[in-house]
């Protein structure tokens, strides 16, 4: 089993909703926050694979194309591929709405990642064995790659319209992790993939952060052994925290908004402790996002979590 749990699913779809109804968004504001979560995204997925630079640092070398004293070279470079297969990434999404994934679009996106850092394997399967570092999973044979691949594509003809598409761009990631089609950029190429099929369907980037890489793998670690529904919900939380930072940046002034706040904060006027505040976030039983390493949320959102548990409760008892 690994359906998104309902209630999330149409909290998800309202929330979408909303934005849609916001359209036509305002160019300017909608410039601002794709060039802050591109550049937000390049720093975590690269970061997620051992890239030194911080966020600001990327911010530097990508805008003002500064070279950070004491940072290898190879960082600099990752932080402008990545950028660039961003880039790519948006101009595809903007003027073909409803671009297939295929194997020349996996394997464009690996090239333009690892362009400069390895121009050798740029957009090749691998032809050796890989061992994965701090996994207990072993990938494929080299031989087995390309049957591997092509069976992937067929899988994702034959779910599309049928697999809700959080859930599918989830599966998508794991799947294409698990191959390891590549000798180096498998997460990185996941993660840009899996957003070709979530910004088609009117959902914002969707960036998995630094902070979060230990649930991460253990989320692609309990999905390797068949579980994939903590992988559906960590996704679902990501794909959450965009909409709710675009939809706090776009509402207009004359429109209610919800106040998002840290845990701590609330907690003083809940009967909650921000303990368990932070554990209902991480199971995803309560709206909120991360800014940082902090949870926030709103009031609101808490109203709505305790509205829904006593519906729970009366469901139970009939």
């Amino acid at each position: 089993m690994h359906s998104l749990p309902s209630i999330v699913k149409i909290r998800l779809e309202e929330k979408l909703a909303k934005l849609n109804k916001l359209r036509p968004l305002p160019k300017s504001a909608v410039q601002k926050l794709r060039e802050k979560f591109q550049i937000e995204m390049t720093y975590n997925s690269n970061a997620i694979e051992g890239n030194s630079l911080t966020l600001k640092e990327t911010f530097l070398v990508i805008n003002e194309g500064i070279t950070v004293k004491g940072k290898p070279l190879k960082d600099h470079v990752e932080a402008k591929n990545h950028y660039a297969a961003l880039e790519y990434l948006y101009d595809l999404v903007d003027k073909e709405r409803k671009h297939t994934i295929s194997e020349i679009l996996i394997r464009n996106l690996h090239q333009m990642i690892i362009q400069e850092t390895d121009k050798e394997w740029a957009g090749r399967y691998r032809n050796a064995n890989v061992i994965i570092g701090g996994s207990k999973h072993t990938p494929p044979d080299a031989l087995e790659v390309p049957q591997k691949m092509r069976g992937l594509i067929s899988w994702l003809k034959a779910q599309k319209g049928k697999t809700h598409i959080i859930e599918l761009s989830a599966l998508l990631h794991h799947k294409l992790v698990h191959i390891h089609r590549f000798f180096d950029g498998n997460g990185r190429t996941a993660r840009l993939a899996m957003n070709v099929f979530l910004m088609q369907a009117g959902y914002p980037l969707v960036v998995i952060l630094k902070n979060d890489r230990k649930k991460y793998y253990d989320v692609l670690d309990k999905a390797d052994r068949g579980t994939f529904e903590p992988l559906v919900k960590f996704i679902a939380q990501s794909v959450e925290r965009s909409l709710d930072i675009y939809l706090k940046t776009l509402t207009p002034a004359t429109q209610k908004q919800e106040k998002f706040v840290p845990l701590a904060v609330l907690s003083k006027t809940t009967p909650f402790s921000a303990k368990y505040l932070n554990l209902l976030a991480r199971q995803g039983k309560l709206e909120a996002y991360k800014e940082g390493r902090d949870w926030l949320t709103s009031k609101e959102a808490i109203e709505r979590y305790l509205k829904n548990r006593v519906r729970q409760r009366k469901n139970s008892i009939r």
